[in-house]
């Protein structure tokens, strides 16, 4: 452990040096099978040659001017994601927590000009939307919020999948936007039910209310669909996006259609270094290599495949609770705490996740082959196996 860095994580014991595809080798050249990505980020997988092309290249030709000047990379960039979603302007940033605040501040705006002083936004029990103060204050996440009050005021939360509780607040006239992520990550893959967002859909237009969409882990392909929106055939008002959308090199975009598309006016907000050329022309190659090889299709594929199983090897086993994912955004709930598991995953060359206390999550790179994800099946099988059989009870600690 470095003395010099803020404890602000509990890492495990081991460094990466390269990776190459779905494989990741630490420094005494172990090799290990990645069914996390770097947390839904590296969908091409580690060290792409085509994104690695374009970031050496761009590297070596223009990193940075500033957002005071046309950045013809970011333009482009802008055109092709608003395109693929169905939405009407883009702003670039450089992570998914200011992608939210940029929706949180939208919603500001649409509200006051109805005249509102007060506007507050709707949010969901179990979402993380993340950790800056206003991002931090609408997760619906007690213990991630605790020791930072006073919180930012101007959201209500209501249970995650119910569209009757948002409805039912319908008549606020205080009330300008909803806030949702389509499948949550953090919470623990909680895939809401079919017509969810369209009755959120149909809810806001009723009401005069954004509808804003969290897929800064669900988007870019994730969930087999380029946006999980499309799943449901809607569109927003304002989607956030970061993680998958660079293969590792930061960047996070705000898209806006409808009511939000002309809310940002010069000088209203900004950023340093978001959609500079270097991080634009990454997400521009990401973009390419997935229409080029049809990774979208790919995820579902997979997906399917991996849940399947999955169910095969597990599914009879009463401790867990259940398996479910959208394409390769996959969730096995147990019936208690799990987060040994990722140490004991760790030690048998796979690495993997527990959130929510009780949920392995899987975020393979989408560019995993069928050998691949048998591998991931029998590791995670495998290692539950060994979890359940030693013992481990349901008020272990995680």
């Amino acid at each position: 452990m470095n003395d010099f860095l803020q404890q602000t994580y509990n890492r495990l014991p081991v460094a990466f040096e390269r990776g190459e595809g779905a494989w990741l080798w630490d420094t005494e050249g172990r090799r290990y099978l990645d069914a996390l990505s770097g947390i839904a980020v590296c969908g091409l997988g580690h060290a792409h040659p085509r994104v690695a092309s374009a970031v050496c290249d761009q590297a070596s030709t223009l990193v940075h001017t500033s957002n005071l000047y046309r950045v013809p990379l970011q333009e482009t960039l802008a055109r092709r994601l608003c395109s693929l979603a169905g939405m009407g302007r883009a702003f670039f940033c450089n992570s998914g927590a200011e992608a939210n605040e940029a929706a949180i501040k939208l919603a500001r705006l649409h509200g006051r000009a109805k005249g509102i002083e007060r506007p507050r936004v709707i949010v969901m029990d179990g979402s993380f939307h993340g950790r800056t103060m206003a991002t931090l204050s609408a997760t619906g996440n007690a213990k991630i919020q605790a020791g930072f009050e006073p919180l930012v005021e101007g959201f209500e939360h209501v249970p995650y999948g119910d569209a009757d509780a948002v409805a039912a607040l319908a008549g606020q006239e205080d009330i300008v936007a909803i806030l949702v992520e389509p499948v949550t990550g953090e919470g623990g893959i909680r895939i809401p039910p079919d017509g969810y967002l369209r009755r959120l859909r149909e809810i806001a237009d009723a009401s005069g209310w954004l509808l804003m969409l969290d897929e800064i882990q669900a988007g870019i392909g994730r969930t087999g669909q380029w946006f999980a929106f499309q799943h449901e055939g809607i569109t927003p008002d304002v989607v956030s996006l970061a993680k998958g959308l660079g293969n590792g090199i930061p960047i996070g975009a705000n898209l806006v259609a409808g009511a939000a598309r002309d809310l940002f006016r010069p000088g209203m907000h900004g950023t340093t270094f978001g959609g500079g050329p270097l991080v634009s022309r990454a997400a521009l190659a990401v973009l390419d290599v997935m229409q080029e090889e049809a990774l979208c299709e790919q995820a579902e594929r997979q997906g399917q495949a991996l849940r399947r199983q999955l169910q095969e090897r597990l599914g009879h086993r009463p401790e867990v609770v259940e398996i479910r994912g959208r394409g390769l955004m996959l969730g096995i709930e147990l019936d208690r705490p799990a987060g040994e598991l990722v140490g004991q995953a760790l030690e048998a060359g796979l690495i993997l996740n527990v959130t929510a206390e009780r949920v392995i999550r899987l975020l393979p790179p989408l560019i995993i082959d069928d050998e691949q994800v048998t591998q991931i099946a029998n590791g995670v099988a495998d290692r539950v196996d060994a979890f359940l059989a030693s013992g481990a009870t349901r008020e272990a600690s995680a």
